[in-house]
Formats: C-alpha cells, structure tokens, sequence
C-alpha cells in the first residue's frame, strides 16, 4: 500500500487530470506500472502529448513524492488516496474524486451528513449575516458544514459552525502550507482543532485561478446539498452549484435585496429550480430530516446494510471472493473469473449499488 500511495502521489504531483489518468491505466494497468513506462511510451497513450509523458517522467523515480510524504508527516498532515477505506464516502461518489487528499485535522463518519455553504467574496452585511446563521444552525443540528475558506460567505458559514462548537471542513484552492487568503491563518488553525482543512493540491501550490473550479467540485462533492449565499451572476459559486447538480446532490440559493449585484446569481438559481431558504427548517425539509440522527445519508446507510445481507447469486458471490481490499483492475478480475471485461459490468453495478464494492478511478475495484 505504501508504494502504492507512492505512486499516487507522484501522479498527483505531476499534475495529471482525470481523463488523461483514465487512459493511462487502461493501458499500463496501475500508477505504478505507469511510472515504470518511458516519456516515449507514455506519450503513445491516447490523449498523452510529449510534455505530459516528460513531466510524469520527471516523477517516475518517486524522490519528489517520498520527499512530499516526509513533509506531510512533520506537519501533522495525512495523505488519503481513493483505495482508503476511510477515504470521504460522499466524494468517492462523484465522477472524477482527487486521486490525492491532504488532510490536516480529521475527517469522520459524521461528516457524510454534511452541508456546503458558498457564495461572495464581497457580500452585504446582511449576506455575511445569513452565511453565519446558516453555519451555527446547521452546526447545531449536527451537520458539518463545508466550504472553501475564501473571504466572505465562506468565511462567514465557518465561523458560525465554529460559534456553535460543530465541524466545519475547508477546502483549499492551494497547497495546506500556502494559505490563502493569508489573513485566514488563524481561521484555518481553528477550522484543523476541530474539524478539517483539506486539498488535493501538493505542498506549495499557489491560489492559481484556475485551481478554484476543481476546488468548487470538491466542496460539493463532499457535501449532501449545498447552499448559496449572495453570488453574483458570475460567480465561483454558481459553478459549485453547478457541480452540485452533475453530482445529484441539492441545491439551495438564499433571496435577498434586488438591487443589489451579488443576489443575481441566486435569484437565477431559484428561477432554474433551486430550493429558497429563508430559515435553516427550509434546508432540512429538502434533505427531510430535522436532525442528522434521521439524516438522508444514515437513511443510505440503512438501505445499504438492509442490501448487504440479501443473499447473493453464484455469479455475484464468485465475483465477490474475488475482490479484497487491496485494488484490482477490471481486466485482472476478468482473467481471474475466467471471463470478459464487459460481462463483469452489471455484477460489478450490482455489487457496487449493493454497497459491497467500490469503483475507484481507473477502473479499479476494492470491498468496502
């Protein structure tokens, strides 16, 4: 496993986006068996240019990424890669989770009940006000509140999960050694005591513009619903919503003063079918629950261990004995079954709806 998270980690590093990755495991089979490859083999993968093949080739030796693991352990930081079984159940739902999650502080179970609450960087006093109602209700109740630490609503839902004394996880846009905005630093300390700050970019990213998005993805990958506070109608967290809705989860969006520039973005939203909140009861009827101890996501839970005792059929069973908790290809699983990849699909589905499986990217299957 350690030369495994390795591995991923070097890919991380190298920067290689999930589409690209896919492509690359379908044809070397693992990240290891990818940094065994050279720039020329590497740049025959489908999709795979030369300076993609050269900066995975300036990895392969894994020094940078052993170096990246060494710094994370003397910063109190743990390195999850998808294979793990504590690896946050709600993000390795969606279509492309971080391959790489940096974690300073912790992430519990508790945190699959979890709500994001997003918006502007610039919003009114009253936008500031709502974000931070929202942050201490939520929190009472006992959900975790997510977001991405920037400056205004985020900041806002943090500290009001944070007044309540409730977990809140921030999300970063950069590496956890670059904090930003710099004046958060004391916010981020706070947020790792007691709940968790975590990225899926390596020690020493900067807060480039376009590491928001992926950020954006992950705040709603996390979360059962998220909510809109104040955005304008170009907002980052008109994407998150957008993120949200590609992920199946809720959207919410907050109504406030027409006139003003920041509401639009939300406004828009309700027209489009998001669900309005006036009062934090508008969040839980939509999730229907009052409380996280009859959450939507406990109710999967139930659904999940009532599905896992019904008996499985000789196929699903043979597929099943097949797979531990180490990660196996789909093709290894088709040789070892003694059939083709395509016939293994609607088991693999079954299994996976069944909650005895998951799928982790690149066609890599692991028992829960």
């Amino acid at each position: 496993m350690e030369n495994e998270k390795t591995a991923w980690v070097a890919l991380n590093m190298a920067g290689i986006g999930s589409g690209k990755l896919k492509n690359l495991l379908q044809f070397f089979g693992s990240p290891e068996g990818i940094l065994g490859r050279s720039a020329g083999d590497l740049g025959k993968t489908e999709g795979i240019g030369e300076e993609t093949a050269r900066r995975i080739s300036g990895f392969a030796d894994g020094k940078a990424a052993k170096r990246e693991l060494e710094k994370a352990e003397k910063t109190g930081v743990r390195v999850m890669i998808a294979a793990d079984k504590d690896y946050p159940f709600l993000l390795s739902q969606i279509y492309d989770p971080p391959i790489v999650l940096y974690v300073k502080g912790k992430l519990l179970e508790q945190d699959r009940n979890a709500v994001g609450i997003v918006g502007s960087r610039r919003p009114s006093i009253q936008g500031r006000l709502n974000a931070e109602k929202l942050g201490t209700e939520l929190a009472s109740r006992g959900f975790t509140v997510v977001s991405g630490m920037a400056r205004g609503i985020d900041t806002a839902g943090h500290r009001g999960a944070l007044s309540a004394k409730g977990r809140t996880i921030a999300v970063m846009g950069s590496g956890l050694d670059v904090v930003y905005p710099p004046e958060n630093k004391g916010l981020m300390d706070e947020i790792s005591r007691s709940g968790a700050v975590i990225s899926e970019f390596p020690f020493g990213t900067k807060p480039d513009r376009q590491n928001f998005p992926r950020r954006n993805r992950v705040v709603s990958g996390l979360s059962l619903g998220v909510v809109v506070v104040e955005a304008g109608e170009k907002s980052g967290a008109l994407i998150t919503a957008g993120f949200a809705l590609e992920q199946g989860r809720e959207v919410f969006a907050v109504p406030g003063n027409v006139n003003l520039p920041t509401t639009k973005g939300c406004h828009q939203l309700i027209r489009d079918g998001a669900k309005l909140v006036e009062k934090v009861e508008d969040i839980l009827e939509e999730l229907n629950t009052d409380s996280v101890s009859v959450s939507a996501c406990q109710r999967v839970n139930e659904k999940e261990k009532a599905s896992k005792q019904l008996p499985l059929n000789n196929e699903e069973a043979k597929i099943y004995e097949l797979i531990s908790g180490e990660p196996v290809y789909i093709d290894e699983l088709a040789k070892q079954a003694g059939t083709e990849s395509y016939k293994l699909s609607q088991v693999l589905v079954n299994l996976e709806i069944r909650g005895l499986i998951k799928q982790l990217p690149g066609k890599y299957y692991v028992k829960r």
